[in-house]
């Protein structure tokens, strides 16, 4: 199973995520250019993807789903109510309505060798989701957009190998920055994003000893800094109620424009 983010933050969001012949691109909210050159990097081309997984319809991922479906005609899975939401985004232009196969959260399908488990998430979009990606040896969980977190997300990433994770924001910056207020009490609230503290919280409650990689992701461009996620996250996992430090497994922190490392297992 290999994880790389081609982008990650509020600006842009495009993971690639699969192994043997399937791969696929879970968003593509950065410009179709963008993730033929990132994929190309990683020796991949667009048109082998063999689909893109759509966690909402915010801009920031899918802002290249248009292109990139109109000039491959990739199958597009998402939930009926992101879909329709999609539809309804000029900006994306026209998509080929048959590209689309609506999912269901709970209900796990599959692409090619790859079984994909849809999960609900708490984020202020039409119907959001998650993606946790298996094949038969491996796992692979990309989590972000969710303001909240509880049992139910914490049993569903039992046992993930790789973990993509929002640490979207530092508290205090974004209290003490410049976004209008009801800005910051949507990005603090239980619709928004994970901050860094919580998102060590969450790793505290999901953390096992075959736990390969972590990579830090969504961070945002005016309230976090890459340093500040890493050091704030291992300090929480640290200093948290599980047993383990935050030196014993790798932290990656994803970056904002360009290809992060490549991580299988």
């Amino acid at each position: 199973m290999e994880l790389c983010s081609i982008a990650s933050g509020s600006s842009g969001n495009c993971v690639m995520a699969g192994s043997g012949n399937t791969r696929l691109l879970i968003d593509a909210g950065i410009s179709g250019k963008r993730i033929e050159q990132g994929l190309s990097s990683l020796g991949h081309k667009t048109s082998e993807m063999r689909g893109v997984l759509v966690t909402h319809e915010h801009i920031d991922h899918i802002s290249g789903l248009g292109v990139i479906a109109r000039r491959y005609g990739l199958p597009i899975y998402a939930t009926q109510g992101t879909v329709q939401a999609i539809l309804k985004t000029k900006s994306v232009g026209e998509i080929d309505k048959s590209l689309f196969h609506p999912i269901v959260p709970d209900e796990p399908f599959f692409i090619g060798e790859l079984a994909i488990d849809p999960i609900r998430i708490s984020h202020d979009a039409a119907d959001p989701t998650a993606y946790i990606v298996r094949d038969k040896k491996a796992s692979a969980g990309v989590i972000t957009d969710l303001g909240t977190y509880d049992e139910y997300i914490i049993r569903k990433l039992q046992g993930i190998d790789l973990l993509l994770l929002e640490a979207n924001h530092d508290v205090n910056m974004l209290q003490a920055g410049s976004y209008p207020y009801y800005l910051k009490r949507r990005i603090l609230g239980d619709r928004g994003h994970l901050s860094n503290e919580n998102c060590g919280r969450l790793l505290n409650r999901i953390l096992h000893d075959k736990c390969h990689a972590v990579v830090l992701g969504h961070l945002s461009k005016e309230n976090n800094y890459p340093q500040l996620a890493y050091e704030a996250v291992r300090l929480e996992i640290t200093m948290g109620e599980s047993p383990y430090k935050g030196g014993d497994f790798p932290i990656y922190v994803a970056k904002r424009d360009s290809v992060s490392e490549l991580i299988a297992v």
